[in-house]
């Protein structure tokens, strides 16, 4: 009888040695599974692209688009894709809103949505045209320089009418850098808008403004090939 109790005992701190064990190792793996957890960010973030990255692929890619994509027949192909990468790789939201300038705060919610896609088509045929002249023309990266969550990427545009440079500057959000503004030559791109759009609110309204961008009327060149 007695021998029959030690055996049950001992079975039974045995299983309990065993229910400890088991414990301790439930607790070991789920340890490990966090670290990992923790440690995918990291790889996340180490393939990051930088500035210039970002600058140098957006640009192939939208060339690569106006090859892909010529004749007539691919026209509206070829934009919907343009504008894809503008809206991946552009931050176009702050464009539209620096472009607008003090009109900006005038207008509602609904008004600035409108707004910011209308911007983007005006930008997408801009930036058609404009590469469309630069077939000849070769972008040479200069440097990079980043402060905190800003940084400019410095080029130097050539071609046969022109040789002058091209800063792109960038801005760090959710993850990516994204470029707001493109200065040739000492001429920025949202401060050509700014005074071309002031101009029609000034003398017209905005009202008007936002009719001609609309109705796809507003001619505004972006950076004209011009030698230096």
């Amino acid at each position: 009888m007695n021998r029959g109790m030690t055996l049950i005992d001992r079975t039974m701190r045995e299983g309990g040695l065993t229910f400890r064990f088991a414990s301790l190792l439930v607790v070991v793996l789920l340890a490990a599974l966090t670290s990992l957890i923790f440690l995918v960010p990291v790889k996340a973030a180490e393939s990051e692209l930088t500035p210039t990255e970002t600058v140098s692929d957006m640009i192939n890619e939208l060339f690569s688009i106006l090859k892909e994509h010529q004749g007539p027949e691919l026209f509206h192909e070829r934009r919907r894709e343009i504008e894809r990468v503008i809206r991946r790789d552009v931050h176009y939201e702050e464009m539209a809103k620096r472009s607008m300038g003090p009109s900006w705060v005038r207008m509602d919610d609904q008004a600035r949505t409108d707004y910011v896609d209308l911007f983007v088509h005006l930008l997408r045929d801009a930036l058609t045209n404009r590469m469309v002249q630069s077939q000849d023309e070769q972008i040479i990266y200069l440097s990079e320089r980043r402060e905190s969550t800003c940084a400019e990427v410095r080029t130097r545009l050539v071609g046969s009418k022109l040789d002058t440079t091209l800063d792109f500057r960038l801005i760090h959000d959710d993850g990516h850098w994204l470029v707001y503004d493109a200065i040739m030559d000492g001429t920025g791109l949202v401060g050509t808008y700014r005074v071309q759009f002031a101009s029609i609110i000034r003398d017209e309204s905005l009202a008007e403004l936002l009719n001609k961008l609309k109705a796809n009327t507003l001619l505004v060149k972006l950076f004209d090939a011009h030698g230096s």
